[in-house]
């Protein structure tokens, strides 16, 4: 068993728990309750909803990466897994220091939440 895999899905299910929790209370209730029009709403809603999906399957896979025999495919699914959550990483930081609020880096904390996953996931490679 791959320990670092283990901890890194672990993570991710913390991570996809806290943004099913905390992004309906604080992203997608307002969103839902705003006046922007229908469609563009929906599809908002819709990606949030895909976003839910993808931190889900991504902690599944990584539990999976865990369990499984070290084989040819594992380091390509496991590199796979810690760059998408890198990339989900810089895009906040990016939008987040891109609007020039005060405090940046805690007004969108998700990149605390994302970042150790795929930190977890590179060490399990190694």
């Amino acid at each position: 068993m791959n320990g670092w895999f283990l901890a890194a899905g672990i993570t991710s299910f913390g991570v996809a728990a806290v943004h099913l929790v905390a992004g309906h209370r604080d992203v997608v209730r307002p969103l839902l309750a705003c006046a922007l029009a229908d469609e563009p709403k929906r599809v908002l809603h819709a990606v949030w909803h895909m976003v839910s999906v993808d931190l889900t399957l991504s902690a599944a896979v990584l539990v999976c990466l865990a369990l499984a025999d070290d084989t040819s495919a594992t380091g390509l699914v496991a590199w796979f897994v810690a760059a998408h959550f890198v990339a989900y990483a810089v895009t906040f930081l990016i939008v987040t220091l891109s609007v020039g609020w005060s405090k940046p880096l805690l007004r969108l904390p998700q990149w605390i939440l994302l970042l150790p996953v795929a930190v977890l996931t590179v060490a399990g490679i190694g």
